[in-house]
């Protein structure tokens, strides 16, 4: 299949998006807006180094590539409209598993009424996807990690650990429990963009998405905002089936396990009980986890409390690929 062949393939029949004045078929989509803010976001992902052609399904590979982006248009406090893909192709790739990351794309993409605009594609000798997605939020309402402040509720939304559970299940054949979920979780991960969007009825709120696990994430929030943060380890929401993994595999996953996609985040004590309705009006999960304190000697720092009172530094690492440097 040529590029333009497949470009027509994948065009849209129709746009969801009222504000798209003009979609691909062009050499740049239009779409119109003043009422809101623009929040975008760009990530590539590389055959051998975000994921595995030998052990991902084409479809799931498509529908995770988008739905990470689509994580930092939520952690924004925004709502995903468009997206473009660019794709590197190598002659290894055929068209039924090009058709099927696509559709993966697609079916994601569904899921908020997001829309194609555009993209491109080329030949390579690895496969490798270039995503960028535009979401929008109300003026001045973007969330950012610097918002926290002394005495605030720390927050998570659904359960920690599932996608790197979910991961290992499909890596290592054995009589598992729940083990639909927690595959789905790690090759279909549910988006909090719902939750995140009625956010703005807010004063403040600092947020951030679990892609690399709560230890980096919360670090960022504490680094941005110049606090410090305690967390209790018995605070940490996790699916009751959890327990059939071992003691350690529960903590190095529920604090370091990377592509849960949920929302960490910092509410002041007075707009908790706010928050909670908007989680029980979304039907999203959400669990107090922590405080916000005075910084420490001026510096950030992040503290976990076991369940024996003990504290122990929460150190800044999770799951990352490789040195990758990214912006979300």
């Amino acid at each position: 299949m040529d590029e333009f062949a497949f470009i027509e393939r994948m065009k849209q029949s129709a746009y969801r998006q009222s504000s798209l004045v003009k979609g691909v078929g062009d050499d740049a989509a239009v779409f119109r807006q003043s009422a809101r803010d623009i929040i975008t976001t760009a990530d590539t992902l590389l055959e051998g180094v975000h994921f595995s052609r030998t052990m991902m399904n084409p479809f799931y590979m498509g529908y995770r590539a988008l739905a990470a982006n689509m994580s930092d248009i939520a952690a924004m406090g925004a709502k995903p409209a468009f997206y473009l893909v660019s794709i590197v192709i190598p002659d290894s790739c055929s068209d039924d598993e090009l058709n099927s990351i696509y559709r993966g794309m697609s079916s994601a993409a569904s899921s908020q009424h997001m829309d194609l605009i555009g993209g491109d594609t080329v030949s390579g000798n690895e496969l490798s996807i270039a995503i960028t997605v535009i979401g929008f939020v109300a003026q001045d309402k973007a969330r950012y990690r610097s918002a926290a402040r002394s005495g605030d509720f720390v927050f998570v939304t659904g359960t920690l650990g599932d996608a790197a559970a979910g991961f290992h299940m499909l890596n290592t054949p054995k009589g598992y429990t729940d083990r639909t979920h927690y595959e789905n979780s790690h090759c279909m991960p549910q988006i909090r963009s719902d939750f995140a969007t009625r956010l703005e009825s807010l004063n403040r709120v600092a947020l951030n998405d679990i892609s690399d696990g709560i230890a980096n994430e919360v670090n960022e929030i504490a680094e941005a905002s110049n606090v410090g943060i305690t967390i209790y380890d018995d605070w940490l929401p996790t699916r009751s089936s959890f327990t059939q993994f071992s003691m350690d595999q529960q903590r190095n996953w529920k604090l370091y396990g990377g592509e849960d996609f949920e929302l960490i985040g910092t509410v002041a004590e007075k707009e908790w009980e706010t928050l909670k309705l908007i989680a029980a009006n979304t039907n999203t999960q959400l669990t107090h986890i922590g405080y916000a304190e005075p910084s420490e000697n001026n510096g950030h720092h992040v503290t976990l409390i076991d369940h024996a009172d003990h504290k122990t530094p929460l150190l800044k690492k999770g799951y990352t690929h490789r040195s990758s440097d990214k912006n979300g």
